[in-house]
């Protein structure tokens, strides 16, 4: 489609629900045009644009379909909003366990994106190494397939082995094998409290050491990064930030930072700092 001066627009289409998204997807065949899928297109700057003439916009199928606190299991629509999921789950002191990346602050976005963008692109935070990626957390999902027909894969109970698992084909499949309209999740407790740890004054060897350390703890640490430029430190002085749960300290915020100067091993140095952040009535420093 073209306006009068000769650009070519392009058509956005919010579906009301799969039959709607099926009917895209059909059109979108018979015309041999490619079809772009959308939620609130926050990661559209990862690779090239894509040149097509209709956006399938997925923003308006956002209603959380069933939510089971006691049975550790979400199921919404994929347009609905990562925050307005996750201010839901925390509400429940419940939480996504492999900590969904936000790549707004990387792409110059606004917001974090919807459950259909985090499941399609795949992506996972610090605590990807111990708890896993998304898909490791999809248990299920209604899906419209590049035939434009609807499909179900997995269910919503973690122990399915009902056909192929096409839910971890679909996860960081960026929308090219289907259009996911709907997905259950597995959600995990959240822990009772949790401290930051700084170690200041590293270096790259033993910050990595530091990182083992931590990670060997019968705490469970995330996550845990090399800082080169961390906050209120020089630049030059490598550091590792650790989140770790205390059981024994009512909940806090990642404002309460146990700050170490390594001075010795790094081993040692974790060792110490996590005992005194498992001391009954230790204060931040």
């Amino acid at each position: 489609m073209t306006t009068e001066f000769g650009f070519e627009t392009v058509d956005t289409l919010n579906p009301r629900d799969a039959k709607d998204v099926e009917e895209v997807v059909r059109a979108a065949i018979a015309g041999d045009q490619p079809l772009e899928i959308i939620g609130h297109g926050t990661k559209r700057q990862i690779g090239h644009p894509m040149a097509t003439n209709a956006v399938l916009d997925l923003s308006t199928l956002n209603a959380v379909s069933a939510y089971e606190p006691n049975e550790l299991i979400i199921t919404v629509q994929s347009g609905a909003p990562l925050a307005d999921v996750q201010s839901l789950i925390d509400s429940k002191n419940q939480q996504f366990a492999f900590e969904p990346m936000d790549t707004s602050v990387l792409l110059g976005a606004s917001g974090s994106g919807t459950i259909g963008g985090m499941i399609g692109a795949g992506l996972a935070g610090p605590r990807r190494i111990k708890a896993g990626g998304a898909r490791d957390h999809l248990l299920g999902a209604h899906a419209v397939s590049g035939f434009g027909d609807s499909f179900k894969a997995g269910g919503r109970v973690v122990k399915n082995v009902t056909g192929y698992d096409l839910c971890k084909l679909l996860a960081g499949s960026w929308g090219t094998l289907a259009v996911m309209t709907e997905v259950t999740l597995k959600v995990m407790p959240k822990p009772e409290s949790e401290r930051t740890l700084l170690l200041a004054g590293l270096d790259d060897v033993t910050a990595n050491r530091a990182m083992t350390a931590a990670l060997g703890s019968p705490f469970d640490v995330s996550p845990t990064s090399p800082l080169t430029y961390p906050a209120k430190l020089s630049p030059g002085q490598p550091a590792i930030v650790a989140i770790t749960p205390h059981p024994q300290q009512q909940r806090m915020t990642v404002s309460d930072t146990i700050t170490v100067e390594v001075t010795s091993g790094a081993a040692n140095a974790v060792a110490s700092a996590l005992a005194m952040m498992s001391a009954p009535g230790s204060k931040p420093r």
